[in-house]
């Protein structure tokens, strides 16, 4: 997938936003710096009017936004997947600074989707949804008040998506496995793990978490997925012989 402007690969997410105002808010950060592809998860169903009034002009980032049911949909053909959370747990080894993120980001999108996440003004992104990223982006801000508009945020990761892209003239990258394809590798290997009583269920989610950041930091396509999936596949097979001659 390639396109003359880079940054038309780059999809703004946002999931479950309270407020109307601030996706208007965003589409109007959004085309301040050259992006223009937004997807919303679950909106609030009465957003039009207050979140044109806050647009000022970018009311066409509002006519072609898309609107999803849950974020696996979102990012389903995204070959990467970033969520903004200033909640960053221990157990995130993959959390960037924007200006990482941006170095990060530019080279993919001359090959791929990529999603910038973000989540409801109040509590942000859900474990849930933390999951389904592979990589975080913390925003630094004062201890004493550290939560940011959601708009602000948006504007942030743009800008530096925006400076890095027109400053420096950076190669292009690998394409990655899509998130949906992603999405079956982990079933298959929890189902795996599960029959091979790696996995229980004291232990099922945390330890899918935690692969998951470990696979999500390496930045797999379509021929490593399918050299793992015939890793498992094969376990199956063997298991399963094993079971039928006992």
């Amino acid at each position: 997938m390639q396109t003359m402007d880079p940054l038309t690969n780059l999809s703004i997410v946002l999931v479950k936003t309270k407020t109307p105002g601030n996706i208007g808010a965003v589409a109007r950060c959004m085309m301040n710096m050259g992006l223009s592809r937004l997807l919303l998860v679950r909106p609030p169903s009465d957003h039009a009017d207050d979140a044109r009034k806050l647009a000022a002009g970018a009311e066409v980032v509002l006519e072609t936004a898309e609107v999803h049911p849950t974020l696996q949909d979102a990012v389903s053909g995204h070959g990467l997947v970033i969520g903004a959370s200033r909640h960053t747990a221990k157990q995130r080894k993959n959390v960037r600074t924007p200006r990482e993120m941006a170095a990060l980001v530019l080279p993919a999108l001359a090959k791929n989707r990529v999603a910038l996440v973000f989540g409801r003004e109040v509590n942000g992104l859900e474990r849930e949804d933390l999951a389904l990223c592979h990589e975080l982006v913390w925003i630094p801000s004062s201890e004493s008040f550290p939560s940011l508009n959601l708009s602000h945020a948006v504007m942030v990761l743009a800008y530096e998506l925006f400076i890095t892209q027109t400053s420096a003239a950076l190669p292009g990258g690998t394409e990655l496995a899509p998130a949906d394809e992603l999405e079956k590798f982990y079933q298959h290997l929890q189902r795996t793990l599960l029959e091979i009583d790696f996995l229980d269920d004291t232990n099922r989610e945390r330890m899918m978490f935690s692969l998951r950041q470990l696979f999500g930091r390496s930045r797999m396509d379509r021929r490593d997925l399918n050299i793992l999936r015939g890793i498992l596949s094969q376990m199956e097979n063997r298991l399963n012989s094993h079971l039928e001659n006992t």
